[in-house]
């Protein structure tokens, strides 16, 4: 992937001024939000989960979510203001000036109309252009997505398609009316390394050839590394820092910015990865001066009394003129500090402890159609093993075989040497206690009717762990080890973010006690430091219980961080398995070779090494 150098000159979108609260007079989500995006700019928004990303995202529309309302600010596209027009014009600017790709495109695709069909409505809903010139405009904003343009595909449902497929069909239905400025929201979160390095070469390529500025959520620094031109960082609803993207990563002036970067794993060594302490304030909940000093390295007294302005800090970027904007009141000696992490000892490399599941001989098939052939895996005791590769490669449908969510398999699953029946229904109390799941997508995880604590409490009741005041506390623990507030408690799940929405399904999985835990891509919609925490977290529990995990994952740069042992799986098939730093540093297959060169920020987002250490 290549880097961005300056994008082109002229504005396209102006924020300034802008609050947006809950209820009529409730405390605000966001505040004092300002930025410009030039055409062909793409600007990062980043920051943990709470931090107001999302929220500044949909404003750009027009949009809140329930419960929220714009208070005050200016949203302007060339020029027009957008806050505050009428509702068919606000409609009519949607798609048009200002489009959308959303995070799931499996979600907000309609599951029954054909791609053809759903592409065109775009075209129909805005009046553009004849029938004939509509057909047309689909076929070619297919093509300009790398996608087929014939009949066969246009016909095609959003389930006959995959990941990367369908979120190439968001972008080109964002695409479809030429619009001015582009919002994505989290659009490559679940896709495997070399699917989003693809779909972020498409969007970088088409900004760029229609002079579309582009507004970037995402939690992942080391995409925004390679991808971005700018940079705002956001906590707790304000701005925190902004500016160009490599002077914001290697010389942050923000203590927040800094904990973020010192948070992300790489793909080259095994850093030790800490998360930031404490949490994200709430609206409501946020502390006096510096909304960042409790949890600051960096806070002095005065830090508590007032709350500092986003100031220029340095000098201009030579080239475009750009400046770094703080809001420290101790910036300069911040960025003046050298940006450290600390590597930990290669792990695996010692003599691997007695298996407490084998796989033999596994084969699974969907229908008439095999998936996986033939696979021999083993994970000892206190052994983290990573199943890395492509979409499509079968990681999924391994870890949901052993986890008896997938009974069209054959071979032999052992769990301490017990045989595992192909159902989990089939299988005993103890052992579905002792294997637990955690899923990919946390929206469809969570009961929508259950609030957060009974969501966690039920696997306590349901095994017996604990009952009345005793569960209570348990469930109380487990949030504050997965970095949520006990006031998430009563809460249900529509109320919480994605990534908020992925812990509560990571302490209900631990809630359970388990011997094996099997993680489906459960970092994809966590933030870095939230990642750092929950790493920290099953590495702690790896060294106190003796937990054992299968680890589904594309982030190779985590995967050198956590596990001991790497399968890299390709077309039902592995086609490599050993430790991780044999796997990573000296890969024997091309395919390997290949998902690493396609795995972001392998040297942009970076620091200086302090020394070796354990997590």
């Amino acid at each position: 992937m290549t880097t961005p150098t300056t994008a082109p000159a002229g504005p396209s979108c102006s924020v300034s001024g802008l609050r947006i609260v809950l209820g009529r007079t409730g405390p605000d989500v966001v505040d004092d939000i300002a930025f410009d995006v030039t055409e062909g700019e793409i600007l990062a928004l980043v920051g943990e989960s709470g931090s107001g990303k999302t929220t500044i995202a949909t404003a750009l529309l027009a949009h809140t979510r329930r419960g929220a309302r714009i208070d005050s600010g200016s949203v302007l596209l060339d020029g027009r203001e957008l806050l505050g027009a009428k509702p068919a014009e606000t409609r009519g600017r949607r798609g048009s000036e200002v489009a959308y790709v959303p995070q799931d495109p499996a979600a907000s695709l309609n599951p029954v109309m054909r791609i053809g069909r759903q592409i065109r409505e775009v075209l129909d809903v805005h009046h553009a252009g004849t029938p004939a010139e509509r057909e047309a405009r689909v076929r070619e904003v297919l093509a300009e997505v790398a996608l087929p343009d014939d009949d066969e595909f246009l016909r095609r449902y959003p389930h006959q398609l995959s990941g990367g497929q369908l979120q190439r069909v968001a972008i080109a239905m964002a695409f479809t009316l030429r619009p001015r400025v582009l919002v994505l929201d989290e659009p490559t979160t679940g896709l495997d390394v070399t699917t989003q390095a693809h779909v972020l070469a498409t969007v970088r390529e088409l900004c760029a050839r229609h002079a579309v500025a582009a507004v970037y959520v995402t939690h992942d620094l080391a995409v925004v590394a390679e991808f971005a031109h700018r940079v705002a960082v956001m906590y707790a609803g304000r701005i925190v820092e902004l500016g160009p993207r490599e002077r914001v990563f290697t010389t942050p002036a923000h203590p927040y910015t800094r904990a973020l970067l010192a948070a992300v794993p790489s793909v080259t060594e095994p850093r030790v990865l800490a998360g930031i302490p404490g949490g994200t304030p709430s609206p409501g909940r946020r502390p006096a001066g510096c909304r960042f000093h409790d949890r600051c390295a960096f806070a002095e007294p005065e830090c508590a009394a007032h709350e500092p302005e986003l100031l220029a800090i340095g000098s201009p970027d030579a080239v475009d003129g750009a400046a770094v904007s703080a809001r420290c009141r101790r910036a300069d000696h911040v960025r003046s500090r050298p940006l450290e992490f600390t590597v930990a000892a290669p792990a695996g490399t010692g003599t691997r402890p007695d298996p407490v599941l084998s796989v033999r001989g596994l084969t699974a098939r969907y229908g008439s159609r095999p998936i996986l052939h033939g696979i021999d895996l083993d994970i000892g005791r206190n052994e983290c093993v990573a199943v890395v590769g492509q979409s499509g490669s079968g990681k999924s449908t391994l870890s949901r075989s052993v986890g008896g969510l997938h009974e069209e398999w054959g071979g032999a699953v052992t769990f301490d040497g017990q045989p595992l029946p192909p159902g989990a229904r089939q299988r005993s109390r103890e052992l579905r206690k002792a294997v637990q799941y955690v899923f990919q997508n946390p929206y469809l995880a969570l009961n929508p009717r259950m609030t957060v604590g009974r969501i966690i409490r039920r696997p306590l009741e349901l095994f017996g762990l604990a009952h009345g005041a005793d569960a209570t506390r348990r469930v109380h623990e487990l949030l504050g080890q997965v970095m949520l507030s006990p006031s998430v408690h009563d809460l249900r799940p529509d109320r919480l973010s994605g990534g908020e929405r992925q812990r509560v399904a990571i302490a209900r999985a631990l809630a359970c006690e388990p011997e094996l835990l099997i993680c489906d891509e459960v970092t994809s919609a966590l933030d870095v430091s939230v990642q750092a925490s929950i790493v920290s977290l099953l590495e702690q529990l790896r060294a106190d219980r003796g937990l054992s995990m299968l680890f589904v994952t594309h982030n190779l740069a985590l995967v050198r961080s956590l596990a001991t042992r790497v399968a890299v799986l390709c077309d039902g098939r592995i086609v490599e398995e050993g430790p991780t730093a044999d796997v990573l540093d000296r890969p024997s297959a091309a395919y390997t070779r290949q998902l690493l060169a396609d795995t972001p920020g392998r040297g942009d987002v970076s620091a200086q090494p302090v020394g070796e250490g354990t997590p």
